[in-house]
């Protein structure tokens, strides 16, 4: 069973930065897909970054366009850690961010529902 654990959530001012941080265990992740998507209250999870990787090839990474630019995934294989970095942050930014994971089988890596796994959420709450 893969565990999915987030850290780095906090409140901050707009115009900082924050970095989440996500640790996977339970199984080995040598063909894989990671990924963020975020929740506020009573709307739909909407995606924010994935990143896929397989032991042959460069990663691949996906954004949300509306925030290409300010956000950064990036994985670190040694540790089975993924991370979002976050700059700029806007008060619009504020909600629950989730980590989650999956198989590479199929495509759609910006559709909620085609994850298997999902982290307890970290909150991120940005100040005007």
């Amino acid at each position: 069973q893969v565990q999915l654990v987030e850290s780095g959530g906090g409140l901050v001012r707009a115009g900082d930065s924050l970095r989440l941080s996500c640790a996977a265990s339970g199984r080995t992740f040598g063909t894989w897909a990671m990924g963020w998507f975020r929740q506020a209250q009573g709307k739909e999870r909407e995606f924010v970054a994935a990143i896929r990787w397989e032991a042959i090839s460069s990663d691949i990474t996906y954004y949300a366009d509306s925030l290409m630019g300010r956000f950064t995934i990036s994985r670190d294989s040694s540790k089975n850690k993924v991370f979002l970095q976050m700059n700029t942050l806007q008060p619009e930014d504020t909600t629950t961010y989730y980590c989650t994971a999956r198989g590479t089988s199929g495509d759609r890596y910006t559709v909620a529902l085609t994850y298997s796994y999902w982290g307890q959420g970290t909150q991120v709450t940005v100040s005007s």
